[in-house]
């Protein structure tokens, strides 16, 4: 299969009656294996229950979502947790660490909780690949921000998920911290055929995607291939988000 992600006429609806409120309307997409897809659009738009709907975090009110395949629809939470934790990747804002647990620990957490056992060749390659080979005993707390999110980032590879879904990797760290964390997302596009897809609020973030998806009102309204920072910046401000 060429696709990771395919949704079809997705619609979510959070509340009921005249308080119900449509955070998706009708959204189809197909999102390729070994792409970097970015999602943008203005605050409400719906982007971050658009991650959450494709990553199975989330069930649509209508519609279906396949991930590789699978249709997450008639899926239970306890199946849609297993497909999560062995073929998903998550890198949140948050790095959400454990404060406890050395970078080594932290990595190899989805591991562990799925009772699988760890690829030490694919752990050193990994840890190695973010530039953390030198801190695998390290506690969050004796790292900096953007090398915790490297950490985030070598959790979210460990399992050699089909997908990494990334709700605004960059948003928590400067400017120099984030463009390194985006070189790293894009080289595991480039060297291992990941796929990701990122929200993200920043035009820059978004020019490092092949594609990026605009978000209106719950709709996907256009989208952009090979994007450049200030092409993104003025569709941005033409969906009225920058205004």
């Amino acid at each position: 299969m060429s696709e990771a992600v395919e949704m079809n006429a997705v619609s979510k609806v959070y509340g009921k009656g005249k308080s119900a409120v449509a955070a998706l309307r009708e959204v189809s997409v197909t999102l390729p294996k070994g792409g970097f897809t970015a999602v943008m659009g203005p605050s409400g738009s719906g982007k971050s229950t658009f991650l959450h709907c494709a990553a199975g975090l989330d069930k649509p009110t209508s519609g279906t979502v396949r991930l590789g395949g699978t249709d997450l629809s008639g899926m239970n939470e306890t199946k849609l947790t297993e497909l999560r934790r062995e073929r998903v990747g998550f890198v949140f804002q948050a790095f959400n660490l454990v404060p406890s647990l050395t970078v080594e620990q932290n990595v190899t957490l989805p591991l562990r909780l799925s009772r699988g056992r760890t690829d030490k060749a694919w752990l050193n390659e990994t840890l190695e690949r973010v530039g953390l080979g030198g801190r695998t005993s390290h506690r969050p707390a004796e790292l900096s921000g953007g090398q915790q999110q490297r950490v985030a980032i070598a959790r979210a590879l460990i399992t050699r998920p089909e997908v990494v879904f990334g709700d605004e990797p960059t948003g928590a760290l400067d400017t120099m911290t984030a463009r390194d964390v985006l070189t790293l997302l894009r080289e595991t596009v480039d060297t291992l055929g990941q796929t990701v897809v990122m929200v993200t609020h920043d035009p820059v973030a978004a020019s490092y995607a092949d594609t990026v998806l605009f978000l209106a009102d719950g709709r996907v309204v256009d989208s952009m291939t090979a994007p450049a920072a200030g092409a993104v910046a003025e569709r941005m401000t033409r969906l009225g988000a920058y205004v």
